[in-house]
């Protein structure tokens, strides 16, 4: 890598606010070629496990959990269904045509937020990252609040910027979604 790669890191936990954050990178990922950027994970610790590098295209990361997945299935109108269907491949497209510049990283640590947020900013003070990028959301629900201080601690802690996304706007997809070329 040169000095001038722009090294993004993106948190995806297969939830809904990781997906907007990754439909929001694909975004820079288009509009930036000197973009590198790396989709981290994050698990639970098994005795003697070091971090684990993945081609992003086997594991796919980014997409929605399936118990998300399944609601939106279930339960919204075929527009939403075909919506969401199109904001995928769209993502799917830019992050397969910049796959050289796309990787995937799985960190291990303890299941504690203090642990994760750790493991997160020593990996991407390591490797010198210049942009973390994750999801957030309204602290709602308890579900909302663990990630909320997930991502807040992460930008209060990190000495890297932060970016967070919240649940992109209807105009943004749409305009995303129109943008036909790759």
């Amino acid at each position: 890598m040169s000095n001038s790669d722009f090294n993004v890191l993106l948190y995806s936990d297969g939830s809904h606010q990781a997906f907007s954050a990754a439909v929001y990178t694909a975004t820079l990922l288009k509009n930036m070629p000197n973009m590198r950027l790396t989709v981290v994970q994050v698990q639970e610790r098994d005795e003697g496990s070091m971090g684990t590098e993945y081609n992003w295209i086997d594991t796919w990361p980014v997409s929605p959990t399936s118990e998300w997945m399944k609601r939106v299935t279930d339960e919204s109108d075929s527009d939403t269904i075909n919506h969401y269907h199109q904001i995928l491949t769209k993502t799917n497209e830019i992050f397969k045509g910049r796959g050289q510049d796309v990787s995937h990283h799985v960190i291990y640590s303890n299941p504690s937020i203090s642990d994760t947020v750790e493991a997160l900013i020593n990996y991407a003070t390591k490797k010198s990252f210049r942009l973390i990028v994750m999801g957030t959301r309204g602290l709602t629900t308890l579900k909302g609040l663990v990630f909320g201080c997930l991502a807040h601690n992460v930008l209060n802690r990190s000495p890297i910027p932060v970016l967070l996304v919240k649940k992109l706007p209807q105009d943004f997809i749409d305009s995303y979604c129109a943008n036909t070329d790759s």
